[in-house]
């Protein structure tokens, strides 16, 4: 008789992956590497109303939307799990984790902390990653290279990751 938690190579079903750390970690990186490696993983891709990065691809590396369609996301129950994180909104919709399940791929998604422990909730089986750097100095360098926030969005996300 098989347990749930064993692990089984001969499992039907796909295996959801969250990966999870403070901002500025790597996710994206790490998410971006296994891309360029071809891994067969189903990516889900997070909502969120935030002005695209450099190099970011609306659908791709985000859905960007106005707080709007954000907001209209919400009233009709189209996400799982949606958070505000650093003054914008992020989540993740529904319709991306179901097309992830029925692709048969393991699923990859990622995640601030708290999306990661409201996805434990609601699938205690996924695996959690958790990523972190050695150290805070690194975390701050890594933040600041990034040269993508303000300074007041700098000092709110290194103090966020403090917690």
């Amino acid at each position: 008789m098989s347990h749930a938690n064993e692990f089984n190579p001969f499992r039907s079903f796909p295996l959801l992956i969250v990966i999870s750390g403070p901002s500025g970690v790597g996710k994206d990186a790490t998410i971006q590497r296994m891309k360029e490696l071809n891994l067969p993983f189903h990516y889900v891709v997070t909502a969120a109303t935030r002005r695209p990065r450099p190099n970011e691809v609306d659908g791709l590396d985000y859905i960007f939307v106005t707080h709007d369609e954000f907001a209209r996301m919400i009233e009709q129950d189209e996400l799982l799990e949606y958070a505000i994180v650093y003054n914008d909104y992020k989540g993740i919709p529904k319709s991306q984790v179901r097309a992830a399940l029925a692709s048969g791929k393991d699923v990859i998604m990622r995640l601030d902390v708290q999306g990661a422990a409201t996805m434990r909730k609601l699938y205690p089986d996924a695996l959690l990653i958790f990523l972190t750097t050695q150290d805070e100095e690194e975390m701050i360098n890594r933040l600041r290279q990034r040269k993508t926030e303000t300074r007041e969005g700098l000092a709110l996300r290194i103090a966020t990751a403090r917690q």
